[in-house]
């Protein structure tokens, strides 16, 4: 039989159909809501699996063309850029530098421990970086993003291997959060404080907006200028021997942009670029997972169900004895602990979805709603990346097997 491609608009209805579809399943599973799975995975995971099936029961291969896919990589990372404001980083204070440096560390334990594993089972220990930070706290746009950078430098199955580690600590970061933050809250007999400090908030100060024509014309010109000058600039650091992925420049000059309208009082609507980037980084995992090749991570799944549970181990530690020591202590530090488990094992809506569960029940807290997504939403990317790239220039992975740059 034939193989049916899909290609151009197909791709782009397929994945509108997707979300939809995954959008209905979430809305209706009390689970997939409770620890917010992204609607991109369950209806993206749903279709891979159903065309894996026809097609093992005798029925066509089904091929991808994912050009477009890039293009909307590149769109979620400059949002992301856009909303790190240096007025709203400097609102976080110490308690912001504080966790930023965790992070760090953290990233680094993360991928030391996916490399030991990956030496373990025998691999190359480029596949430890997917069990590592590329995969966990890096979430699947991450781990789609340097997978393509993997196979095409000889790593097969990079890119199944990347999203299915993505899918399970997702779950997994959802799931440990708010029994740890829990437990400290118990243990220590913890509870909320009554002040919290106030920010000033300048965004979208005037009651008038543009029409929405024009916001949107706008939107589309920043983000034009993004890429623009995000593919310019990675083409200059190319030529001086610094290869970055073309979603971190282009994160770089969201960066300068959005700071550079904050200074001349002409600030960005944070709110459009957020609806683009949601949008974008949906349909972007909505074609990748529904491409995946189930298949060809079936042999491997026992290992990667032992290194997860073996991460899930190292995040909790590092949560219990290190974040929330350091940060304080207090019932603030407990519910950090919480999101933070969110935030190195799925993605920032887990970790808001962790600390909710918690201030739910035992009180607000200002603090860790401040820091957290400020570390999610620009630090934990950047972060992530720069120590991606040193791990990739040590000595033992260039000698290994198969190069990894």
């Amino acid at each position: 039989m034939s193989d049916i491609e899909f290609k151009g608009t197909n791709v782009i209805i397929l994945a509108i159909l997707v979300l939809w579809i995954g959008n209905q399943i979430t809305r209706r599973v009390g689970l997939l809501k409770k620890y917010s799975i992204p609607i991109s995975v369950s209806g993206g995971l749903l279709c891979c699996i159903t065309l894996a099936l026809i097609t093992r029961a005798g029925g066509p291969k089904f091929i991808f063309e994912l050009a477009i896919r890039d293009t909307l990589l590149m769109v979620f990372f400059t949002t992301i850029g856009i909303s790190a404001k240096f007025s709203r980083l400097r609102a976080g204070g110490k308690a912001l530098g504080i966790l930023v440096a965790c992070a760090a560390v953290f990233l680094l334990v993360q991928n030391v421990t996916g490399v030991i594993l990956a030496y373990a089972f025998g691999v190359h220990p480029g596949y430890g970086l997917f069990a590592g930070s590329i995969s966990l706290a890096g979430g699947h746009g991450t781990a789609i993003a340097w997978g393509q950078e993997a196979t095409a430098a000889g790593l097969k199955e990079a890119n199944p291997i990347g999203i299915t580690f993505a899918t399970f600590g997702l779950i997994a970061g959802g799931i440990i959060g708010g029994p740890i933050a829990e437990y400290l809250i118990k243990k220590h007999k913890l509870t909320p404080t009554d002040s919290a400090p106030q920010i000033e908030n300048n965004e979208d100060i005037s009651d008038e907006k543009p029409p929405m024509l024009q916001r949107t014309l706008g939107v589309l010109f920043v983000l034009a200028i993004c890429l623009s000058f995000g593919e310019v600039l990675n083409h200059w650091l190319f030529a001086i021997n610094i290869k970055l992925p073309g979603f971190l420049t282009a994160m770089m000059i969201g960066i300068f942009v959005t700071n550079l309208a904050e200074y001349r009082k002409k600030p960005l609507c944070e709110t459009d670029y957020n609806n683009v980037g949601e949008i974008s980084l949906q349909l972007f995992l909505a074609m990748s997972l529904m491409s995946m090749n189930l298949s060809s991570v079936a042999d491997a799944f026992g290992p990667i169900f032992l290194i997860l549970n073996i991460q899930i181990l190292v995040i909790a530690l590092f949560s219990v004895f290190i974040i929330f020591r350091i940060m304080g202590k207090d019932y603030d530090a407990a519910v950090i602990s919480g999101g933070f488990c969110g935030l190195g094992m799925g993605a920032t809506p887990v970790a808001i979805a962790n600390m909710n569960a918690v201030t739910s029940k035992y009180g607000p807290s200002f603090k860790a709603f401040l820091v957290i997504p400020l570390v999610g939403a620009f630090f934990i990317d950047l972060l992530n990346a720069l120590i991606i790239k040193f791990f990739i220039g040590l000595e033992f992975m260039q000698q290994a097997a198969i190069p990894l740059s």
